[in-house]
Formats: structure tokens, C-alpha cells, sequence
């Protein structure tokens, strides 16, 4: 079924777990998302990155993943991960995207809020949620995402930009990175509880791959409701594609990427049953 991602968050807040947040870019990939989902009973965010828009039709795939949401057991939304461009996200309010994320984090808190409300009032007129971001998170190895300063929030002015903006959550940065942790991860949980002190909306955390399961269940205890995953997900695909290849002189592509799809869906049942915290 198709869910609006604020009433799956909210519903997240309420029970004390985590949301999926997987990143994809393909039939395969979501249909595998899809069916991790319904392994576990579990809702599931399908996230399309605008920084995929490119060779993604933003239009198309809204048809494709709604459609296949209606049929799905459990809880579906479409969401639009670090969008930087008002266009893309009125693009996607119009296609039926569920949520939107703006990521003003590259701008001062004062543009960032100007932004980030402007998004919102227009999101809200079409009944999609906002997420936006304040800190800047960096990059780690083998992400695709745009390199970030790796600020972390600030937690009163994480209490000022949501009382100015009305985002419906918000990403933050709290020492996770995009992609893999280049040395030891270093996640400050004692600021993710000034920030929630502060802030009452459902907390996002961006950079589930390669953080410490102990860790991702202390932040899922302390508040955070939505956890995105990427590069962990990409890591198991390609890593089978290379063996799947070194093997194999000929392979038809349609055996290919079923092979993928059925690689990456235990990965991510994996994560799906870890951020359920044993609800």
C-alpha cells in the first residue's frame, strides 16, 4: 500500500524503530526493497536521489514504484532524497512523490531557512511532507553523494530552523557519513540528545552504511525514525557482479540483473529487521 511518509514516520516516533530509507535507481533495486520490506513486515521509503534524475525518469519511475506499492503487503512511500533544485521538486510533487528533501546545508542558516520554507509552502499546498537538512555531513568512501563539510548541527539552531521553516523532519548531522567510514566512526550521541530535547519532529540519519549496528540501535533508542541506506547496498551488488562475471564468459543481461536483485534483498531485509529495534 501506498503510505504518505509523515504518517510512517510518525508511526516510527510513536513505537520507538527506524524506517529503511533505501536509495535506488532501477527496477531491480526497488522491487528488491519492495520484497525486503515484505519479508519482514516492515514499511519501507523508496528514495530516489535527484543527483540520479538524470538517468532516471522522475516521472516514470513515480508510475513505476506507486504501481507497485498498491500491490505490496506492507506500508510504501516515494521519496526525493537531497534534492538541491526547486524544479526537481516540484518535478516530483507533480509526479506523486510522497516527500521531498530539500538539502540547503551548502547555504547559511539564514538562506537556508529563506529555501527551505519556500519548499515547504509549496509542498504542503500539494499535501507532500519536507525533510531538510542543518549541518553538513561528509563523504566517505565509494559515495556518489556531493562532498559535505561535515559540520555537525547545532542543536539551538536546530530548534530555531524548525520553528521557522515547519519542516515535517529533519536530517542530522550528527558525525555519520555518506558512504563507508574512512578509519573509526566517531558519532556523537550525547549531541543527538541535545537535539532532540529541542526538537519534537521525527530525526533522520543519513549514512547508515557501514555504522556499527550498536551504535544505529542507540540512535534509533534516542529518537532517530528514518535511517537512509545507499552504498552498503551497492557495495553487495557490484562485489557479486564481479564474481558473477569472472566466472562467466556470456551472461544474458535479464540473468544479470535478476542475479543483482536477488543478491541485494537479504542486504537489505538485514537492515530492515536491525532498525526495527524488535518491534
Amino acid at each position: 500500500m501506498l503510505l504518505d511518509t509523515k504518517t510512517m514516520l510518525q508511526n516510527a516516533q510513536k513505537n520507538g524503530y527506524a524506517v529503511a530509507a533505501f536509495n535506488v535507481y532501477s527496477l531491480e533495486t526497488v522491487q528488491a526493497a519492495i520484497a525486503a520490506a515484505e519479508a519482514t513486515g516492515s514499511p519501507v521509503i523508496i528514495a530516489l536521489g535527484e543527483r540520479y534524475v538524470p538517468t532516471v525518469d522522475i516521472d516514470g519511475f513515480a508510475e513505476m514504484v506507486k504501481g507497485l506499492a498498491r500491490k505490496s503487503s506492507v506500508p510504501v512511500s516515494l521519496h526525493l532524497d537531497h534534492a538541491y533544485e526547486k524544479e526537481t521538486i516540484i518535478r516530483a510533487i507533480r509526479a506523486g512523490f510522497n516527500s521531498v528533501m530539500y538539502d540547503g546545508s551548502k547555504h547559511d542558516l539564514e538562506n537556508n531557512i529563506r529555501y527551505t520554507k519556500e519548499i515547504v509552502e509549496i509542498a504542503h499546498l500539494a499535501g507532500v511532507s519536507v525533510e531538510a537538512e542543518i549541518g553538513s555531513m561528509a563523504r566517505g568512501a565509494f559515495s556518489d553523494e556531493e562532498e559535505g563539510t561535515g559540520s555537525l548541527t547545532d542543536p539551538k539552531l536546530a530548534e530555531e530552523f524548525v520553528k521557522a521553516t515547519g519542516v515535517d523532519f529533519l536530517a542530522a548531522a550528527i558525525g555519520t557519513v555518506h558512504g563507508m567510514y574512512q578509519g573509526e566512526p566517531n558519532i556523537d550521541l550525547e549531541l543527538l540528545q541535545d537535539i532532540i530535547k529541542r526538537v519534537d519532529i521525527p530525526l533522520v540519519l543519513h549514512g547508515g552504511s557501514g555504522t556499527p549496528h550498536e551504535t544505529i540501535l542507540k540512535t534509533i533508542n534516542s529518537g532517530i525514525c528514518k535511517i537512509n541506506v545507499n552504498t552498503e547496498v551497492s557495495i553487495a551488488a557490484v562485489k557479486h557482479l564481479k564474481s558473477l562475471l569472472a566466472n562467466e564468459d556470456t551472461m544474458h543481461l535479464s540473468v544479470v540483473m535478476e542475479s543483482i536483485q536477488s543478491e541485494i534483498q537479504p542486504v537489505m531485509e538485514g537492515f530492515i529487521n536491525l532498525f526495527a529495534n524488535n518491534k
